[in-house]
């Protein structure tokens, strides 16, 4: 057995007294990441607008990429050849991939589904393809990344009973060929998570996630949620999934980004988080800040020659003012998207080190409380 598998790949630091909220460290060939986290998402290989430089700068300790998107571009061979995605990047540090299959399902009526895989179309070019679960665990094993995904089917809310239970059943089925892909020729570099499905059904979601703990995974995701469905119910299904998860492996809710949910499925247990809302908003003109939301496009920004958050250390924040980054929206210059992306994932890895603060000094239910205060009352106000 090799040494990453004979190292600890996740252990629990420290548990909040008030709730399921915990610190931990999940350790990879690529280094050791503190949990929770956010990873900033690299769909194609590139966090939109930023460097690897970038990127090594605001610490962010992992990023995401997606299988579908990197396997139709560049393509598996160029990401092989040129000696896996760290170095084709130029990113040292962990990688997790998603499967693609939330891409894939996302196709509609250019993909086609049966037990073994899915058939579909290129959104690039027209192309036929398929993606089975030994190809996918495959490709994520040429691209050398630390943590890859099962392939699973997500269902769209609302979704009906029938069709979501035999999704259940398809998604496990994919699981245990992910695994025993996964387990040939395994040189115990990388780790495989398993997905939850079972969309907004408790009784769907227990059978999907007592299966995966049959198989036996390196850590479990919740995948499914945030797709649509009213929050509340959300809430209602993470809390119920998340109490049934172990407690001795990472937990991942994929997907999830707005600031205040994050803190909500912290205090459930969960250790990590990825989410493209950070970048797109950034790209949109709303930027966060610890005292809300501001939509950067505004006309009140016009003669604002304050940097976004005065407390923010971001390379935008010391340099540049609300004025400038408003004039360079509504001058259509592409120099603002890169300015407004470094922003909002420094203030998203910001957020994340008051969430691990408090669990450290076990204040988290207050910590959160006063977050939320804050952010609600000024978002769009200031």
């Amino acid at each position: 057995m090799g040494y990453f598998k004979i190292m600890e790949h996740f252990k629990i630091l420290k548990k909040s007294s008030e709730c399921s909220a915990r610190l931990g460290q999940i350790n990879t060939k690529h280094g050791s990441i503190s949990t929770p986290v956010f990873m900033p998402v690299g769909t194609k290989g590139s966090v939109k607008s930023l460097t690897s430089q970038d990127l090594y700068e605001l610490n962010a300790k992992i990023i995401l990429g997606n299988t579908y998107h990197l396997y139709l571009r560049p393509g598996i061979e160029t990401i092989k050849n040129a000696g896996g995605l760290h170095k084709f990047i130029n990113f040292e540090r962990p990688i997790l991939t998603d499967s693609g299959g939330f891409q894939v399902f996302s196709l509609g009526d250019l993909r086609k589904i049966d037990e073994n895989g899915v058939h579909f179309t290129s959104h690039i070019d027209g192309a036929k393809h398929y993606f089975t679960p030994e190809k996918v665990i495959s490709l994520q094993r040429d691209f050398g990344i630390d943590i890859m995904m099962c392939f699973d089917e997500c269902v769209a809310y609302p979704t009906d009973y029938d069709y979501v239970k035999k999704s259940v059943d398809i998604t496990t089925k994919w699981a245990i060929l992910c695994k025993k892909e996964f387990e040939k020729n395994n040189d115990n570099s990388q780790f495989l998570y398993g997905i939850i499905q079972g969309g907004m059904y408790k009784d769907l979601r227990l059978k999907s996630l007592k299966s995966l703990l049959d198989i036996d995974f390196d850590g479990y995701a919740i995948g499914g949620l945030s797709v649509g469905e009213p929050i509340d119910l959300m809430y209602e299904i993470l809390e119920f999934t998340s109490q049934y998860m172990p407690q001795d492996k990472p937990r991942y809710f994929m997907g999830l980004g707005s600031p205040i949910d994050i803190w909500k499925a912290v205090e459930c247990g969960i250790d990590m988080f990825d989410c493209v809302m950070p970048t797109r908003n950034a790209r949109n003109g709303t930027l966060f800040t610890f005292n809300g939301k501001i939509n950067i496009k505004n006309a009140q920004y016009k003669n604002d020659f304050l940097p976004i958050d005065s407390e923010c250390d971001c390379y935008t924040c010391k340099n540049h003012s609300r004025a400038y980054l408003h004039h360079l929206f509504k001058s259509d210059e592409i120099t603002v998207f890169r300015l407004n992306t470094l922003h909002n994932i420094n203030f998203m890895l910001k957020l994340f080190n008051m969430v691990k603060n408090s669990i450290l000094d076990d204040n988290f239910l207050y910590t959160k409380n006063n977050f939320i205060k804050h952010f609600k009352k000024n978002s769009f106000c200031n």
